[in-house]
């Protein structure tokens, strides 16, 4: 697929997060608009998957770590097809399969649930050791937040996969900068992460989280890595595409009121309407 057709695909994207988030009157924007570049790009050019068989023991992987960010997740799935978009739209509704973290029992096309953090690059871990096990060829793909990182289960996580050599595992960090408290430089200072990576014997690739070819590069990168795991330190912009929530910690877990949703609608549309023209 093309950069391109990727970006259109991503801006829909954002659009539905903030659709799901207004109407539930809840939820994280700020991490979600984020992240959901990199997943735009796993789900519609990098994994191998089928939404007419989500269950298919030979499809890819992936595992949103950071689970308050649902509505990344689920706004490309919805966009790939698992479910209906206007779905959206019943985001954290108490009749809705779409809870506030995802839930692999109610939303197809998630591969496990999620919400503590640092336990979903752990399941991680285990889903590439499984296939190294078995011998199967799907790979595992998981997103983690920068702030998780201070849960020391995280680095436990990645010392195991450096153990097991898994080649066939390859994680995402949103580096935006910031959590619920703060700055991560406030509340746990976390560089230098490459040096941290590596010294966990990981292989590191150090990208701009929103250009699309750069994570299409990366992404191939990974594949040709043998005998350790990767990690792609992604340098991103919480908030990004709404003016107002880009870099500002506030936006961490809230939704915007009506006025503040038809502001940040306007400016999305817009942008994607410039894409597409």
């Amino acid at each position: 697929m093309t950069d391109k057709e990727l970006e259109i695909l991503a801006a829909k994207a954002r659009l539905l997060i903030l659709e799901g988030v207004h109407c539930a009157k809840s939820g994280h924007p700020g991490g979600s608009l984020s992240c959901v570049d990199a997943i735009t790009v796993l789900y519609f050019d990098e994994m191998r998957i089928d939404p007419a068989a989500p269950d298919d023991p030979e499809r890819d992987r992936f595992v949103l770590s950071k689970g308050h960010c649902a509505p990344a997740l689920y706004s490309v799935l919805a966009l790939r097809g698992y479910f209906p978009t206007g779905e959206m739209r019943t985001l954290r509704s108490i009749h809705s399969h779409l809870s506030g973290h995802p839930d692999m029992e109610f939303v197809k096309g998630v591969d496990m649930s999620t919400g503590s953090l640092g336990q979903g690059i752990s399941t991680a871990v285990g889903m590439a050791i499984a296939a190294k096990l078995t011998d199967k060829p799907y790979r595992t793909y998981s997103v983690l937040g920068d702030g998780e990182l201070a849960e020391g289960q995280v680095w436990e996580a990645a010392m195991a996969a450096a153990k097991w050599k898994l080649d066939n595992l390859c994680a995402f960090v949103d580096v935006n900068g910031l959590q619920i408290d703060g700055t991560t430089d406030e509340v746990m200072p976390l560089e230098p992460l490459d040096k941290k990576f590596e010294a966990f014997g990981w292989h590191v690739i150090k990208i701009d989280g929103h250009n699309l070819a750069e994570i299409k590069k990366a992404l191939a990168e990974a594949r040709g890595v043998k005998g350790k795991p990767t990690v792609i330190l992604m340098k991103t912009v919480k908030g990004k595409g709404v003016s107002y929530m880009e870099n500002a910690v506030g936006w961490h877990g809230k939704a915007p009121n009506d006025e503040l949703y038809e502001i940040a609608r306007a400016e999305l549309e817009a942008h994607l309407a410039e894409l597409e023209g």
